[in-house]
């Protein structure tokens, strides 16, 4: 039988590095994506192809998927798991910011689609694992464009799934609750150089604070990233895979409770989790 072949985005820690570590592990030949290959040195010596990827750049991108349809001949999974979380209060986000989280967490996951539809469609299979986030069903403060990109990538994946079935290639979104991370961090700092100062200063500092936290190597109320590792290996392993997977801490119970609670009585509860005031 041909041996598999899959590509992850974003690939050079958390999520991606894990994801592309057990998916070698399950028997694929993975190609492992991200702007720095230097980062992926270690994800390397395990096993796993390393390449140089934005995809925020439409040669990079075209080039990458060049590169293994040219050594491959076929790509069977594709995991759509670049992306970063733009926090800040929505009256201080310059546009240009705004812009630039939309261009990563939809654009190119967009971009990355369409470059490989072709080749699955040809091979009549194929398996669309799009990473959104809880924060993709419901919203936390100071995350307007982070939530709206998330919010985008349901939608984007939800039409997708309806348009690409009838070639034999499937569509799973992975929805992951607070995981451990260096995303947090980032987070962080970027909502206290947007927010941490001004009218939005003590939610921006309480809100820092939870994201910061669930960074750190011993977090409570938190999941490792080898939970969406295994949820990608079985929506790519699956012969028919779910449609959405709900993984890590607090994903289900809290899309449960967005669903049944009143709006107000939902936002108090996300308010109160994350230390904001009211």
């Amino acid at each position: 039988m041909t041996q598999k072949v899959a590509l992850v985005t974003g690939a050079s820690s958390g999520i991606g590095e894990d994801s592309a570590r057990q998916l070698h592990r399950a028997g694929f030949i993975v190609y492992g994506a991200a702007r720095r290959t230097d980062r992926m040195k270690d994800l390397a010596s395990s096993g796993v192809r390393t390449l140089s990827l934005d995809v925020t750049d439409e040669a990079s991108a075209e080039k990458a998927v060049a590169e293994i349809i040219a050594a491959e001949g076929r790509i069977d999974v594709l995991v759509n798991n670049a992306g970063y979380g733009s926090y800040g209060a929505l009256e201080d986000v310059p546009l240009d910011e705004a812009d630039a989280q939309l261009e990563v967490n939809l654009f190119g996951l967009a971009r990355m689609t369409q470059l490989v539809l072709p080749h699955m469609r040809a091979q009549h299979s194929g398996t669309i694992v799009n990473i959104s986030s809880m924060g993709g069903r419901f919203a936390t403060p100071m995350g307007a464009w982070y939530h709206a990109s998330k919010y985008a990538v349901e939608g984007l994946s939800d039409a997708l799934r309806l348009e690409v079935k009838q070639f034999g290639i499937n569509v799973v979104i992975i929805e992951p609750g607070s995981i451990r991370t260096p995303w947090g961090s980032i987070a962080a700092d970027k909502l206290s150089a947007t927010s941490g100062h001004g009218p939005y200063a003590a939610q921006a500092a309480a809100m820092g604070k939870s994201l910061e936290q669930s960074s750190q190597p011993n977090a409570r109320m938190t999941s490792p990233p080898s939970v969406i590792g295994k949820a990608v290996t079985k929506a790519a392993t699956a012969r028919h895979p779910r449609t959405r997977y709900q993984v890590g801490f607090g994903s289900r119970p809290l899309i449960f409770l967005s669903k049944i609670l009143p709006d107000r009585v939902f936002d108090a509860l996300i308010k109160r989790s994350s230390g904001v005031p009211n």
